[in-house]
This record gives C-alpha cells, sequence and structure tokens, in this order.
C-alpha cells in the first residue's frame, strides 16, 4: 500500500522562520510604550509559550507575575496587543527574519508534485503576510491555497480548530494531510485533528515533548516530499 499524502499544513512562527525572537522584543517594546514593568527575557519567554497566542500569552503572564494589573488590563489589552502587532510586522516587513532552511525549496517541491498547501496557525493574518512580504519579496502570497489564522479559528492551540478549519475547507480526511510544527502545542493540535505531523525544532522549543509526531528534525533542509510522503501512514 502506498501513502495517500495529499496536503502539506504549515505553522508559520518557529516552522516558517524563526519569529519568536522578533515577537519576543515587539510584546517588550509595547509593554514599556503603555508604561508597564514588564521584561520578558527569553527563558521566560519560553516559558510563556506554552500559552498560544500573544492576548492570552499576556493575560496568563499577568495572572502569574503581576495579578493586581488584572482588573485594569483589560481595557488596554486591544490597543497594547495591537501595537505589538504593528512593531512585529514592520520589524518583519524589512527582511529582518528569513525563512528556515529548506521550507521554501520543500514547498516549491510540493507545489511541483501537486499537493496542496496551507497555512494553519495561532497568529494573526497581519503577522503572516508581514513575513511573507519580508522574507520572501511577497513570492509566499502565491503558495497557499488558503491561510487559515487566528481570525479564523480563535481557540487557539493545542486545540484542534484550525486543523480541522483546514481539513473542512481542503476537503480532505486528515491521514491525506502532514503537519509540519515546531511545538508541542502544535503536535497535540494536529493530533487531535487526525492529522499527521512532522516537528521541526525550533529556537524556542528544542528540546520540547513531541510525543505524537512521525519525526522531530532540526529543520527541513534536505527534505524531500519523498521523504515526507514516506513517513505519512498508509491509506486504507
Amino acid at each position: 500500500m502506498t501513502a495517500s499524502l495529499a496536503a502539506l499544513l504549515f505553522d508559520v512562527d518557529g516552522t516558517l522562520a524563526e519569529t519568536e525572537e522578533t515577537h519576543r522584543r515587539a510584546f517588550n517594546r509595547a509593554f514599556a510604550e503603555f508604561g508597564l514593568p514588564w521584561v520578558w527575557d527569553p527563558s521566560l519567554y519560553r516559558r510563556l509559550l506554552a500559552v498560544s497566542g500573544g492576548r492570552e500569552r499576556i493575560l496568563a503572564f499577568a495572572a502569574a507575575h503581576d495579578p493586581a494589573r488584572l482588573a485594569t488590563l483589560d481595557a488596554v489589552l486591544p490597543s497594547m496587543h495591537a501595537r505589538k502587532t504593528a512593531l512585529y510586522t514592520a520589524a518583519v516587513a524589512t527582511g529582518a527574519v528569513s525563512l528556515r532552511p529548506g521550507v521554501e525549496a520543500l514547498i516549491l517541491a510540493a507545489r511541483e508534485a501537486g499537493l496542496r498547501l496551507a497555512v494553519t496557525t495561532t497568529t494573526s493574518r497581519a503577522n503572516v503576510l508581514a513575513l511573507f512580504d519580508g522574507a520572501t519579496a511577497g513570492r509566499a502570497h502565491g503558495w497557499f491555497e488558503f491561510l487559515a489564522c487566528a481570525e479564523d479559528a480563535p481557540v487557539k492551540k493545542p486545540d484542534p480548530q484550525v486543523y480541522r478549519l483546514a481539513l473542512d475547507r481542503l476537503g480532505l480526511p486528515g491521514g491525506a494531510c502532514l503537519a509540519l510544527e515546531d511545538t508541542t502545542n502544535g503536535v497535540r493540535a494536529a493530533v487531535a485533528a487526525g492529522v499527521p505531523v512532522v516537528v521541526t525544532e525550533s529556537v524556542y522549543s528544542v528540546g520540547d515533548d513531541f510525543t505524537g509526531a512521525l519525526a522531530v528534525l532540526p529543520d527541513l533542509a534536505m527534505v524531500t516530499v519523498e521523504r515526507l510522503r514516506a513517513l505519512v501512514p498508509p491509506a486504507g
């Protein structure tokens, strides 16, 4: 029997590109601009990444480290998060963040092989589009059939909502797809939707528990469509 791989579903932050450090700096700048004494260093930020979604991450941090501010945080959270997004998109749009090794080559090879491609992410559409502009000079806008982003699936990973949405749009069963992820939450979300998943460890996720993944790779350099097909369980 042969594998029935028909589509690749790509996470964005940490998978397409090492974006998390740029996110961290944008959070810190936004906090300073809004008069908050919060500074997320890399060690703290890695722990906070267990919470998917920027707004959710801010609320989780405040609850654990500055609960006295929770009562007033709701009033400023939308504008502060919007400012953080603006800072992030401005940074990545300059081309300061590149795609991870092997990403573009694999995407182009997958398109040539007739695989369908989609994005399945908990980040905002604005963040994704800015990355496409900066990291690929806009080339990536034509790579994917659709983008399933935070606006489309507001219940964040590890909930499988974004993957179920993608499967519905594709009209495919989970077993005909392969997810590319870099975090524990991403693996859990894909598996819960019945989608096989391969991990490429990122700077902020290396060494995490990826139970359920078909494989854990350092990156996508030298990873071929044929290798991914071989990883997917056979149909039937």
